[in-house]
């Protein structure tokens, strides 16, 4: 039985997210250094956790953190296709059969052979 699909909507998603912010680190300079810009999400029903630090905006950073969990709960929610079950061709079975024919005769030389006097 399949569970239900997560919600990718964005409204949905900020209800059901947990939002933090936190000093992120690298190229950026002050800007960057003394304020909360980075994003982190965390979406209890999936269990998935999605960081932006990239842009020195804090919306910018949330915008592009939404985004991302959209496209792992899309991914998440994908149904996969039932496989189908194919049988061998004719000709795969009979190199299969040539190669075991020709492991068994080397093999069968291998064997030490008794001299009879």
């Amino acid at each position: 039985m399949r569970k239900k699909p997560f919600a990718t909507d964005m409204k949905t998603l900020e209800r059901e997210t947990e939002i933090s912010f936190y000093k992120s680190s690298g190229p950026g300079g002050q800007k960057k250094n003394k304020t909360e810009s980075a994003v982190r999400l965390h979406h209890p029903p999936s269990g998935l956790i999605v960081i932006a630090t990239e842009q020195r905006s804090q919306a910018q950073n949330r915008l592009l953190a939404f985004r991302r969990l959209q496209r792992k709960l899309a991914g998440l929610n994908r149904v996969p296709k039932p496989r189908v079950k194919t049988r061998p061709p004719k000709a795969a079975k009979e190199r299969v059969l040539a190669f075991k024919k020709k492991l068994a005769e080397k093999k069968q030389l291998r064997q030490s052979k008794e001299i009879t006097p």
